[in-house]
């Protein structure tokens, strides 16, 4: 199978409903719960994309937070959210195509998206990312700090190349080392702050 053919739903549908989900830890990863348990404004609308299982959306959830968007292009994962808190808005679970999605946003949340699209997209989701974003908006969450190769998803990724793929249309606030990453990835996370300019 080639890099190409492992972005369609179906390749990502079989994973969730085979529980091939090796990047999938079982709950929020610390760096974002760490940062969600700093927001005051539960107000905030906030987008996971590529959200997978959607941890994160539990987290928020369970902390006030409401005005929660969960994208994936696969099914699977939207269904587990819902079964894991059926009180979740049934109309905010939305499975497409991030690069098609329109609404606009306060926050976007990255976790495992930005690796797991194919490396000759990522200036694409830089450009999209601004476009979803409300005026002052920012991409928070996790990026990966290891060596990029034909292998993945995950893809890696490095400082170096963030800047570069971010910093013309965002306000580069926080990029380094994540101290609380899981045992697993520590060292090989970057915590990320990017603020639309």
């Amino acid at each position: 199978m080639n890099n190409k053919s492992k972005f369609h739903k179906k390749y990502w549908e079989n994973n969730y409903k085979n529980n091939q989900i090796g990047w999938d830890i079982g709950y929020a990863s610390p760096p974002i719960t760490n940062y969600i348990d700093q927001l005051n404004n539960k107000d905030l609308s906030i987008l996971i994309p590529g959200a997978g299982n959607a941890y994160e959306a539990d987290y928020l959830f369970h902390n006030g937070f409401k005005n929660i968007t969960i994208l994936d292009i696969a099914e699977q994962p939207l269904k587990n959210l819902q079964d894991r808190i059926p009180s979740f808005p049934k109309e905010n679970l939305i499975q497409g195509d991030f690069f098609s999605h329109i609404p606009t946003y306060d926050l976007i949340v990255e976790q495992t998206f930005y690796c797991a699209i194919s490396p000759e997209s990522r200036s694409k989701y830089a450009d999209k990312t601004f476009e979803l974003l409300n005026s002052g908006g920012k991409l928070v969450g996790l990026l990966f700090d290891f060596p990029l190769t034909e292998e993945g998803p995950p893809f890696g990724g490095s400082l170096h190349e963030y800047k570069n793929t971010f910093s013309e249309k965002f306000h580069i606030n926080v990029l380094e080392s994540s101290f609380n990453s899981i045992k697993p990835r520590l060292g090989r996370e970057l915590f990320i702050i990017f603020e639309k300019k």
